[in-house]
């Protein structure tokens, strides 16, 4: 099977993003872990608040292998499947807004976790145990400034993955000559 170049840089940026990913999400994960155990279960914590707490970040470390890992190596897969398939190619353009898009949008949104994590973590190792108010306080209690950043985090992830889904499917009906 022939790989066309703009196919083969495409696969080398998704695969080192996963990689770079893969690294993050695991420190994210012991970071939770490690966490968790600087606010132990008492009376002011108990239980179900100390998981509360704790969830928020403990998320990170999914999301991270999600967005960062799984869906990078889907969009490599899907388009090696396809020219495997005998479908049209891709064109470098659509690939390029793909990254251009996707990439930045995924490391807005794991990042945006994580502050959010620790905003929780922290809040609460410094005595702040009323979790409504800890949440209206991230990002400085500015609600416009959350929904910015938040909405400009996943339209780029999703604009980015919906230039590849639609270019993927317009080209699974072409065949190669």
């Amino acid at each position: 099977m022939n790989i066309p170049g703009h196919y083969q840089r495409f696969y080398r940026t998704q695969l080192r993003f996963a990689l770079i990913m893969i690294v993050v999400a695991l420190l994210a994960g012991i970071s939770f872990q490690e966490s968790g155990r600087k606010v132990l279960i008492s009376p002011e914590v108990p239980a179900g608040a100390h998981l509360e707490f704790l969830l928020t970040l403990a998320l990170v470390h999914g999301h991270a292998f999600l967005v960062g890992v799984l869906l990078p190596l889907a969009f490599a897969w899907m388009l090696h499947l396809s020219l495997a398939l005998g479908a049209g190619t891709v064109s470098k353009r659509s690939l390029d807004w793909t990254s251009a898009l996707y990439l930045p949008g995924a490391v807005l949104t794991v990042g945006l976790m994580l502050v959010k994590g620790y905003h929780f973590v922290l809040g609460v190792r410094h005595g702040a145990h009323d979790f409504a108010l800890l949440n209206d306080r991230f990002m400085s209690s500015s609600h416009a400034l959350r929904a910015g950043a938040y909405g400009l985090a996943h339209g780029l992830m999703g604009l980015g993955l919906g230039i590849l889904l639609v270019a993927l499917w317009r080209n699974l009906g072409k065949t190669q000559a």
